[in-house]
This record gives structure tokens, sequence and C-alpha cells, in this order.
């Protein structure tokens, strides 16, 4: 079930779209993503580098710039150690590169998904010190562990920690005590005391403040190393960021970097995924180059991903990202088997009922459990842990609801897990296999969800007339990119819309093209790609079979519908035919 729930916000729509040549219509949208006010709006629509926070202001980071600087002079040894998903495999490539370019002595390492675990680990620390490395600086990962850290400390090492995840607390009488590592250097964001103005950025754009805080404070130029920006892009988009404010900067800045990069593993992956440079959105870093650059990680080594952005010969960088595809095509495969799996579960055992979905799939791939729980939460709108069998006991991960704030639940429960981390809306635990029966009793216990907590909420922008789906209104759309979490695409709806006619179309049949008619009596293409079944399923139910087999050859079928759709373009032959794609319907 869903609600359609229509925004109405109001401003002065005629005088902002007059101020920034856009239409009214433009203006509301822009309004609707709770952009207020004129310098907002300015950034909003024209935000360059320029614009970007000076990395300064982020608590510990002249600490980390100083120790940093000194080591680089002395030529000390200097090794980063990221994470293996995407953000970390980029803030590892960011920071290596930045400080390679600056004269340092510097490698990386990532932890082994199966063997290691997330984050730094006494395995990791040990291997740096037997191989004599001076500093370890963490990125996207270390804030949690303060152990680890402490043991590094005790060898005489330096450690630099720079992270975006939510700092680890104990809860005493409602108050909270947090749980800081005693690094020599803390960047985060969200540690207390920062004062940072965006909370919001990922580890590699972290990492990507720091090298440039870096090169500055030797007395470089800090545009040497504009050029990573790209890749706190890619990093952005993959770890799945809100797009707003300098995130929203970072990626569409970025992703014109990208589309002229002279990266040769980046380019690699962009030709064998045939992603065309020229026409590079933020849907096909989140969707197509980023589950690539995630696979190493998941179902052999991060290692690869790593080594792919820093290929120094064409050879090398075709042969890492085929790789890198024939894994990411592997993952779909038992990814789609683990979800039927969990799928199955839900609808056949009592904990199917639960609000919090706990989910055992003994059989999964460790990495998929993210993917399997996001697939999960999309289908069933509760939030989803699933849990798999680890090396000791079990481990797992979550995808949670907008009302649902995983990372803090799962705090509440923190004695039964052994390792836990991650955010509001994802998380990563361990526990003990006897403790996973309490886990699901004590979150749903725990539970305050309503039931319109999980109804899924459809927002809509406004109603559009089809009329007014033009060439120039889609084009105009295009100043409100990049879209995704925190910035999504535009959702127009139409009512009572009459459907003149269709046909099933594609290699697969599973696309579906409609001849709709608006209340006004204008006529469109209307495009169903990816809930074709379920609108002919629809269809079917309230008007019979033989109502749609009509419909589907051309003939009148007096079937209605309301739906929410974004307005395209359909270009063939040189000719451009405006179009609507259908989002939802009912």
């Amino acid at each position: 079930m869903e609600r359609w729930v229509l925004l109405r916000k109001g401003a002065d729509f005629e005088a902002i779209g007059r101020q920034f040549h856009v239409s009214p219509r433009t203006a509301c949208l822009i309004r609707n993503r709770e952009v207020i006010g004129e310098a907002a709006i300015d950034r909003y629509l024209n935000g360059t580098i320029g614009d970007l926070y000076d990395g300064m202001l982020m608590k510990g980071m002249d600490q980390a710039v100083d120790i940093l600087g000194e080591k680089i002079r002395n030529q000390e040894r200097i090794r980063v150690i990221g994470d293996y998903d995407i953000d970390g495999v980029n803030a590892a490539y960011i920071l290596v590169e930045g400080i390679e370019t600056l004269g340092g002595i510097v490698d990386s390492d990532i932890p082994d998904r199966i063997r290691d675990g997330y984050g730094l680990n006494i395995e990791l620390v040990d291997r740096a010190y037997r191989e004599g490395i001076d500093t370890i600086v963490t990125c996207d990962n270390g804030i949690a562990a303060a152990d680890e850290i402490a043991y590094g400390k005790s060898l005489g090492m330096t450690v630099i920690v720079t992270d975006h995840h939510e700092v680890p607390y104990d809860e005493e009488d409602g108050k909270r005590h947090y749980l800081l590592p005693e690094a020599d250097a803390l960047i985060d964001p969200k540690q207390p005391g920062c004062e940072y103005p965006f909370k919001g950025l990922c580890g590699a754009a972290i990492a990507y403040k720091l090298v440039e805080a870096l090169c500055e404070a030797m007395g470089r130029d800090a545009d040497e190393l504009d050029y990573l920006l790209e890749n706190a892009a890619i990093a952005t988009v993959g770890d799945v960021m809100d797009l707003n404010e300098e995130n929203r900067i970072i990626v569409k800045e970025g992703l014109e970097m990208l589309g002229r990069t002279h990266n040769l593993g980046l380019r690699a992956l962009m030709e064998c995924t045939k992603v065309e440079k020229e026409r590079l959105r933020a849907y096909h870093i989140g969707f197509i180059l980023g589950p690539c650059m995630n696979a190493s990680g998941r179902l052999d080594t991060a290692k690869r991903a790593l080594g792919l952005l820093r290929a120094k010969d064409k050879k090398e960088a075709d042969v890492l990202a085929q790789d890198l595809k024939a894994l990411n095509d592997s993952r779909k495969d038992m990814t789609e088997a683990a979800v039927e799996q969990a799928r199955e579960l839900v609808e056949t055992t009592p904990a199917g009922e639960d609000k919090v979905l706990v989910i055992y799939l003994p059989g999964c791939h460790e990495s998929l459990a993210g993917i399997v729980a996001g697939r999960i939460r999309e289908r069933y709108y509760r939030p989803v842990f699933v849990l798999t069998d680890g090396e000791e006991g079990l481990k797992g991960s979550g995808r949670s609801i907008d009302a649902y704030h995983m990372f803090e639940e799962l705090s509440r429960c923190k004695e039964l897990l052994t390792r836990y981390g991650g955010h509001r809306l994802a998380a990563g635990l361990s526990l003990k296999r006897e403790n996973m029966e309490k886990l699901r009793r004590m979150l749903n216990e725990g539970c305050t969800l309503t039931e319109e907590d999980l109804t899924e909420k459809v927002v809509i922008d406004m109603e559009l007339p089809f009329s007014c789906v033009t060439e120039g209104f889609v084009k105009e759309l295009s100043l409100l990119e990049p879209f995704g979490k925190g910035n999504t695409k535009p959702v127009f709806a139409a009512r009572n819309v009459e459907l003149l006619g269709g046909r099933v179309l594609g290699k697969n049949q599973n696309v579906l093209k409609l001849r709709a008619r608006d209340g006004a009596g204008t006529v469109i293409d209307a495009m169903c790609f990816q809930q074709m079944e379920g609108l002919l399923d629809m269809l079917k139910e309230r008007y019979g079979k033989a109502a749609v087999e009509d419909m589907l050859l051309g003939r009148r079928s007096g079937m209605r519908i309301s739906l929410t759709f974004y307005p395209d373009l359909n270009e063939y032959m040189g000719r451009i035919t405006p179009q609507i794609v259908i989002t939802h319907y009912k």
C-alpha cells in the first residue's frame, strides 16, 4: 500500500522564476526541496568548487595536516587503511594519490570482508608494524576502533582517523557519553564539538578535504588535486549520501570531470559497461559503475577496485575493468537467488509478520546481505536485517525506512552484539548465533513504528497536464540534477487518465508502451519499465482480462488510472518526441 501526498509549499514562484531565469514550475520544484532564500537557490543552481566549505573548519584537521606535513618532509612511511566498499576504496585512492603527489612515501591496505571484517583490526595494525610503517591514516573507518588504535599507539605508531560514521556512545540516565578513540588526530564531522557546517559528507569527500588542506599547508596549489573530486563524487553517489548542500556540488562538478577523466581505470570501466561519457549521470554511478567497484570487495578483494583506479596503462586497466564487470554479473545472479529465499521466509514464517524483519540466510554470501536487505526493504517497506554465517558467529547488514533510526536502535541492543556500526538508514553487525532470536525479539519489543510509518509515502511535487510535457520543460528539469537520495527526481501526477491502447516491447518483453489521454484531452506516450506486470495485473483485476487484451490490441477499453510520472524525451532517427515514464499508479 502507498500513501500519495501532494506537496503544497508556498513562495512567490513567478518572482523566483524571473530572478533565476527558470519557469515558475521549476521554481516550485526547487522550493519543494527545501531550498529557500536567494543565496541557497543560487548555490543550488550555480554552485561550484569555489562554494565548498574550507576543510580547516573540521575539528582535528589542523592536527592531521601538521602531522602529515611533518611525516612527508621526514620521509616517514605512511599507510592508508580504507574499507572494502566504494567509499573506502575511493577515499584510499584520494589519500594515496594526494600524499604521493606531495612527495610522501605512502601505500595502502584494505581489510578482507570475510577474513578481517569491517574497518581497522589488530591484524592490519600488526601487518603495518611488521612492515615498518610509522603512520596509519584510516579513511571511511576508525571512529569505532578505539581498541585497535590504542594497540597501534602502544607500538609507537602515529594514527590519524578520517571517518564519517556515527560516533559510538554509552547512554546513562538519558545522557550520551561519546566513546572517541585516542588517535593523534581525529577528523569526523559527526564528533562532538566539530563546527563544520555540513555533516553529510562521505569518507572520500573528507579524504579530499584533507589532501586539499594538506596541499595548501605545504605551499602547493590545491588546484593540482582538483581531479580527485571525481572520486569523491563517485563515492558520494555510491555510498548513497544525500545530494544536497556540499554533496550536490561535489557530485555535479565531479560528474563533469568524470566525463573527461584521464583516469585509465575509470575510462576502461565506462567502456566495458557501455556508459557513454557524454551522457553520464548520477544514475550510471549508482546502478552501473558503482556496483562493479563494490563487487570486488564483496566477492574478491577491494584491492582489485583500488588497483583499477591506480592502473598505469590501458592494458592493465582493461583487464581489471573486465574482471570487475564479471564479478558484478556473478553478484547479480547470487543476489536474485538470495532475495527469492528471503521473500519466501517473510511470507511463510511468523517472523515475517514483525515490524522489524530479522532474516537468517545461512547460504547467502555475507557480502550480499546489505543488498538483499535493501531489496526486501523496498518490497515490504519495513526495516530489515539480513544475517548470514560468518567465520565466527553471524554477520549481517540492515537497511531501514525513514521513520526508523537503525544505528540508534542497534545501540539499544548492543549487549547482544559483538560489533556494530552505521547510520540512520543502514548498519552492519556481528553477533553470536545464540543471540539471533533475542535480537529479533528485542528489536521488535522496543519498536514504536506505527502503521502510518510502515506505509510507503509517495510524495508528489505537482499535478501536471500532459500539454506541459515539452522539450523545453524536460531540458529545464536537468538544472535540478544530479538526482539521488536527498534530491530526488521530481514526481508529477495526473488523475483519471484514459488508456487508449498499448503494446509490450523489448527483447525480454518487459516494457509496456501506452497511449494515454489526460482530462484536458492531451494524448501522450507513457512508458512503464519496472512495474509492467503489476500494472497489467491491477488493470485485469479492475476491468477484466478481456479489456486488457483489447487495450493491448489498440481498441478502446474505457480503462482509467491515476499515475505519477517523470517527463522524458524519446529521440529516434533525429526526431525528438515528448513522453512520460510512469513511476507509480493506482
